[in-house]
């Protein structure tokens, strides 16, 4: 009963906070559109989802455009917000701080994503419980449309890497084509700042038991004059290191045991020769040597150490996540049923 009433507390608490900074009340779908220089092409991806999803409330969020993103957007209906911090991430972690709905669709807004498949996505999300479904690019035309060789070489490597480290089967993990149920978006941290955000909201969900998703859909490439903004070469390395550094963060026995276990086996290769020597002559020859595979030896044990106490703390992190869920649940509901008032 105390930590109902506790969570209750906290609910009701996050309510008047909301309440005194002006909220508006809860949308039943959000179209989120992230936007830097997308003035070819943001007018024809508001008009296809609002056709699409015509009772979505679409959201762009320019990213210091300089062209005519913001005026076109404006024209158009669609409610403008602003971040100034340059990056795709950035971008992201405001609008899922500000932006309260029942469901969330995702989408660049570079018109190289199809909005018929929308309402798909919003259904698995709102009668099927999924917390996050992927649009599918790389299982229908996205190499073929593709024109940038090293994007599909760099798009199957992470979704192989991903894949393999996590043991799941995530279609397309850096999509920019995305829907996301409330759980997701309000317990998600962002931490990244560029375009390794995708890799890193995928990871999150997969590691959080939460209930992914793969729709199929037709990817086009951008239209003539239109600029991709990702860099093949250092936006790719970021992902990798992104990659690296969730693993240890998600799964540290396994990134320190491997580590460990490489040690351990270094050290041992070593050690042999030392140790053959010792048994034909009795005397230790390689002195340093054996001094040396003992340091390693003891290094590569206190990061064996290192991950047994990392995963235990993980198992306490993945306990308090289920009940910070439970409170995201319950404010939702006290938020919804303020506003049905």
């Amino acid at each position: 009963m105390p930590s109902k009433r506790r969570g209750l507390g906290i609910a009701a608490l996050l309510w008047r906070v909301y309440l005194d900074a002006g909220r508006t009340g809860m949308d039943n779908i959000a179209v989120l559109v992230p936007c830097y220089n997308e003035a070819k092409t943001i007018g024809k991806v508001i008009s296809d989802f609002r056709e699409s999803l015509p009772e979505a409330v679409i959201y762009v969020y320019d990213n210091n455009s300089t062209d005519e993103t913001v005026a076109i957007a404006e024209n158009l209906g669609a409610v403008v917000q602003h971040e100034y911090q340059q990056g795709k991430g950035n971008v992201i972690r405001r609008m899922f701080r500000e932006i309260e709905a029942e469901v969330y669709i995702m989408v660049d807004g570079d018109d190289t994503y199809p909005a018929d498949v929308a309402p798909k996505m919003v259904e698995l999300v709102r009668d099927y419980q999924s917390d996050m479904v992927v649009g599918d690019r790389l299982s229908s035309t996205y190499f073929t449309e593709n024109k940038r060789p090293f994007h599909n070489f760099g798009n199957s490597l992470v979704r192989g890497s991903i894949n393999r480290l996590f043991k799941t089967s995530i279609k397309d993990i850096m999509t920019g084509y995305r829907a996301f149920s409330y759980q997701f978006v309000k317990s998600f941290p962002v931490m990244s700042k560029g375009f390794e955000i995708e890799t890193e909201m995928t990871i999150f969900a997969v590691d959080r038991n939460m209930k992914v998703d793969n729709v199929v859909i037709e990817y086009r490439d951008r239209p003539e004059g239109s600029e991709s903004k990702l860099n093949t070469f250092s936006d790719g390395l970021k992902v990798i290191g992104t990659i690296a550094h969730l693993y240890k963060n998600y799964r540290p026995f396994g990134f320190f045991g491997l580590l460990a276990m490489v040690l351990a086996l270094l050290s041992s290769g070593f050690f042999v020769p030392v140790l053959v020597d010792y048994i034909n002559t009795g005397v230790v020859d390689r002195f340093p040597t054996l001094i040396v595979c003992g340091f390693v030896m003891l290094l590569a044990m206190l990061l064996f150490s290192v991950g047994i106490i990392l995963a235990t703390l993980r198992v306490k992190d993945r306990h308090d996540f289920e009940y910070r869920l439970q409170e995201i649940n319950m404010f939702k509901s006290i938020y919804a049923k303020e506003w049905e008032k």
